[in-house]
């Protein structure tokens, strides 16, 4: 069973509610090549047609709850699924409308999340890992399937947005480079070959990385301006860069801000605002949290006593 990353506390159960509602989304977040979105479910739904065609591939993950779904093409054969948590929809783009209904098994209310990846993404990621011109695979839909590694981004993705940090971002859009590699392997036709390469990053490439990292410390730090740094592509940079060094670009760039907090927060009198801004945190409650975790100490605390 997976950790579910829940942070808020549990809503109502959702009797009442007649169709999904919307309550955390991406939008708006720069996150690159993905969007996510968070719904509340209702127990029980009739007669729901599925939207118009989508250009994006879309991941459903049931998140809390189960059901008993039925579906079929718009006038064709039901099929009833059984749904429960952690398991996934994958449909591609410009998949047929689905007339969709269900029923909750259980009393509690039920959350999906939904996760929309550009195919400019999965495209250029074909290409950039497996030289695949773009139209040379077609993603093949599913339907109540389990997919652990799918399931662990779902829910960590809900968590970045759930916590609503612009440094999100970074996580985000390596997340959406595993997805995109993970869907290319195992949810294709023809199926593609994926070659890891085999090495590990110099030192040049990380004291490059670093150096890049710390002066801009301040700034948005995407993964692709990291992976630049190396001549990796944006996959494989964060493979290696895990490999090589134990941590992930995202862990890496959370520990140079918390490192940089604290050099602050020893030297200078600036305040706590400003600490977080200059150490490229979202907020002063965004420097607190990061800050305690890896140091067990509050910004506020540390400085007291040093």
């Amino acid at each position: 069973m997976l950790k579910q990353f829940a942070i808020s506390e549990q809503p109502p159960r959702k009797e009442k509610l007649k169709e999904p509602e919307l309550f955390l989304s991406s939008a708006g977040q720069g996150w690159k090549g993905l969007e996510v979105e968070a719904f509340h479910e209702p127990l029980e739904i009739k007669d729901w047609v599925s939207g118009p065609p989508q250009d994006d591939i879309l991941l459903v993950l049931l998140s809390q709850g189960s059901m008993l779904m039925e579906r079929r093409p718009v006038r064709g054969s039901w099929k009833m699924l059984p749904m429960r948590r952690e398991d996934l929809i994958l449909s591609p783009p410009q998949g047929e409308q689905q007339e969709v209904r269900w029923r909750s098994l259980t009393p509690d209310y039920m959350q999906t999340v939904h996760i929309h990846l550009s195919q400019e993404l999965i495209a250029r990621t074909a290409e950039e890992v497996a030289n695949r011109a773009p139209g040379q695979t077609t993603l093949v839909g599913r339907t109540c399937f389990q997919d652990p590694l799918l399931a662990q981004i779902g829910f960590a993705l809900y968590r970045e947005l759930e916590l609503g940090a612009h440094t999100g971002k970074l996580y985000a859009e390596t997340a959406a480079q595993m997805l995109a590699v993970h869907l290319l392997r195992h949810y294709t036709a023809p199926g593609i070959e994926i070659k890891e390469l085999g090495q590990r990053l110099s030192s040049r490439h990380l004291k490059l990385v670093t150096d890049f990292a710390l002066a801009h410390l301040s700034q948005d730090l995407p993964l692709e301006a990291l992976a630049h740094q190396t001549g990796f592509s944006p996959y494989h940079f964060a493979r290696l860069f895990r490999e090589t060094t134990g941590e992930s670009p995202h862990q890496f760039v959370l520990r140079l801000r918390v490192e940089r907090a604290r050099h602050l927060l020893q030297q200078t009198d600036m305040p706590l605002a400003h600490v977080a801004l200059e150490s490229g945190f979202a907020n002063q409650s965004h420097l607190s949290r990061i800050f305690k975790q890896h140091l067990g100490l509050t910004p506020r605390a540390y400085r007291l006593e040093h």
